[in-house]
Parts: C-alpha cells; sequence; structure tokens
C-alpha cells in the first residue's frame, strides 16, 4: 500500500526514474491506496541516459497512477497480486498518458476502468 511520502518507481518512457508520494487524490483524508488509485507525485530521479531531452523535470509535480504495489491486493474476482515494488505512469493534466511505453506487464484490472490505454502501450498483461 502505497501513502504520503513513500517513493515510488517511474516504469514509462518519460524520463523519470523516481518519485515521492505527496498525496492520494481519491477520498477525504484517504491513508492508503492500491493498484488504480491516482495520486500526485514529485519527480525526484530522471534516467540518467534521457536527462537532456526528457518530457518531465525534476521537482515538478504530476498525477500518477499506481500500476504496481508491493502489498497483497485483492480483486472482487478471486484474484490476488503481489509485486516486488511500487510503480506508477506518469498521466497529464488531462489524464492523459506523458510517456508512450509501459516496461513491464499491467494488470488486466484496467481493462474494467478508464485507463484501458495502459494495456495497450504496455509490454504484457497479467492475470
Amino acid at each position: 500500500m502505497i501513502q504520503t511520502g513513500t517513493y515510488v518507481n517511474v516504469i514509462d518512457n518519460s524520463g523519470a526514474k523516481k518519485a515521492y508520494c505527496i498525496k492520494i487524490l481519491k477520498g477525504y483524508r484517504k491513508r492508503y491506496s492500491s493498484v488504480g488509485d491516482c495520486l500526485l507525485v514529485s519527480i525526484i530521479r530522471l534516467r540518467t541516459h534521457r536527462k537532456s531531452f526528457s518530457k518531465v523535470k525534476t521537482g515538478q509535480l504530476y498525477k500518477a497512477i499506481i500500476i504496481r504495489v508491493t502489498a497483497c491486493k485483492f480483486f472482487k474476482y478471486g484474484d490476488s497480486l503481489n509485486f516486488l515494488e511500487n510503480s506508477v505512469v506518469l498521466l497529464s493534466k488531462q489524464n492523459k498518458n506523458i510517456g508512450t511505453r509501459i516496461f513491464g506487464a499491467v494488470p488486466s484490472y484496467f481493462r474494467f476502468t478508464r485507463f484501458m490505454k495502459l494495456l495497450s502501450i504496455s509490454s504484457g498483461i497479467l492475470i
């Protein structure tokens, strides 16, 4: 589960590598978030080979959607997911992807959300 103050990995090709969670954007006084929730993040570190032509800058604030969480996530239809890292994908103010590719697989949970495009730009689909 991700909460305010958590460092997360950015797994798209926007140029960011690490981000810091500032706020959870779903709900009033919500403390924890899981796969599919939106966050407000600050960019901490950029990828070394993309610094010169990166789409983002260090210290800027962006929306992000959670793709992977280390805590076990149980779904209504009986499946569960568990990953080794906390990962997000950066979004613009209009909730569109900043990057054009996602490194690694994405849970099929996003098939039933408004972020279905994440499945088409990822390298694989889980469960």
